[in-house]
């Protein structure tokens, strides 16, 4: 109970003045393949799981499960910011209306995270930019609509930067040692929607 009273309390302090404000709805760039030009490390079975879900995409919505880190702010559907001193709160409409958690108290990651749909993330700012490092994962989700596999070492840095004030730069960065021989990375942008909101989006899994 006082857990709960406590993050009640953190949620609805005013964020301190000095950081960007990423309050709001925001839409995200469509990126269904995020593969880089120079091509993707694969190792052998990961390069086999890519070729094995690729045009299963409609296979995967229907499950009705969380789509994922980095593909669930990949998705052409809008999502929400909603920003506290100690944590930020990712709301979003598709993927079942799951939610992730930003911590910026200055915790870090649990030493044996439990693997989970979109992992355990930490984040801190900075200067303008907000930088989310993502662990815990479980190995049940693709790294973008083409299917791109991972494993339970997958290691997710994001980077949101302000370009505007309606416009914000999405880096990510993929480390996955199981899956792929180096790291690599994409760049994405959200759009802000001044009257925007989430829609009630309910998926029946089929």
């Amino acid at each position: 109970m006082k857990a709960a009273c406590l993050l009640l309390a953190l949620a609805t302090l005013p964020v301190p003045a000095q950081v960007p404000d990423f309050d709001g709805v925001w839409l995200t760039q469509h990126i269904s393949d995020i593969a880089p030009k120079s091509g993707v490390p694969f190792l052998p079975w990961a390069k086999a799981r890519f070729e094995e879900n690729s045009g299963k995409q409609a296979e995967t919505d229907a499950r009705c499960l969380p789509p994922g880190v980095p593909r669930i702010m990949l998705q052409a559907r809008p999502l929400e910011i909603v920003q506290t001193p100690g944590r930020i709160l990712f709301l979003y409409e598709g993927g079942g209306h799951v939610w992730r958690q930003v911590w910026i108290d200055g915790r870090a990651h649990p030493k044996d995270p439990n693997p989970d749909w979109l992992g355990h993330s930490t984040g801190r700012w900075d200067g303008n930019t907000l930088a989310v490092d993502t662990v815990g994962f479980n190995d049940k989700t693709w790294l973008d609509d083409a299917g791109h596999p991972h494993t339970e070492q997958l290691h997710v840095i994001e980077k949101l930067t302000k370009t505007g004030p309606a416009a914000m730069k999405y880096e990510v960065v993929i480390d996955d040692p199981g899956a792929y021989s180096r790291s690599w990375s994409t760049v994405g942008r959200l759009v802000f929607q001044p009257r925007g909101r989430l829609a009630e989006d309910i998926c029946l899994d089929k």
